[in-house]
């Protein structure tokens, strides 16, 4: 009986068919204000970067479509022009968005508008945190890329250089305290080796030399994560 049973398992084994696990696709999610949309052409940029670099099963998402960049890409982002990451915070419009798009991987470049409306730098560290539990209430394995973000020097905002360095100051240790093992925070530096004055058109939003050195940054991060 031991010997018949057996030729009967091993029979069923030759006809099963093994399947190799099947990579998740990696949902990214731009999320920012104005200098994330509205266009964004660095989106389009990193898109191309990283379908250049042979990745596959990737989906940008978010409930704003792609504007024109003058190439093919996968543009839907949650880059809404002159929002404040406090507002988003406070309003808990994060929520629905991840509801709605379901991303795996956000990148996050906040706080230039909160910044330029003079909000403390704490106040915008600790819009940052609920923006992160709201995320991994989403996906407790959400991967986050935030940014330090772009130096500005808008006309009438004497404030603003200042205000960017602070916050800048603040992300790494509040990163590296709110960073888990499931779902890890990366710093990417979009500060370092960016002029207000050439890599910008108003002091604020990246022109075309702005926006490859933003691709390239997020590029850097992200390549090893997808």
């Amino acid at each position: 009986m031991f010997f018949r049973t057996s030729a009967v398992i091993l029979a069923l084994i030759g006809t099963l068919t093994f399947v190799a696990p099947v990579e998740a696709a990696a949902r990214i999610m731009p999320l920012g204000d104005s200098i994330t949309g509205s266009p964004g052409c660095w989106r389009a940029l990193l898109w191309n970067q990283l379908i250049s670099a042979g990745k596959t099963g990737l989906d940008m998402v978010g409930t704003l479509p792609a504007q024109g960049c003058g190439v093919s890409y996968d543009g839907e982002n949650e880059g809404h022009g002159g929002f404040l990451v406090t507002n988003v915070a406070n309003q808990n419009q994060l929520v629905g968005w991840l509801s709605a798009t379901k991303p795996t991987i956000v990148l996050m470049h906040f706080g230039t508008n909160d910044v330029w409306n003079n909000i403390a730098t704490n106040t915008i560290i600790a819009a940052f945190t609920k923006l992160v539990d709201q995320m991994r209430a989403s996906n407790p394995s959400m991967k986050i890329l935030v940014a330090k973000i772009l130096p500005m020097s808008p006309s009438g905002c004497a404030n603003c250089a200042n205000g960017v360095i602070a916050l800048n100051n603040a992300i790494p240790a509040w990163a590296s305290s709110k960073s888990t093992s499931q779902s890890p925070i990366y710093v990417v530096d979009q500060w370092t080796g960016f002029s207000s004055t050439a890599d910008t058109s108003d002091g604020v939003h990246p022109n075309n030399n702005g926006i490859i050195k933003m691709a390239n940054k997020w590029y850097a991060t992200l390549v090893n994560l997808v």
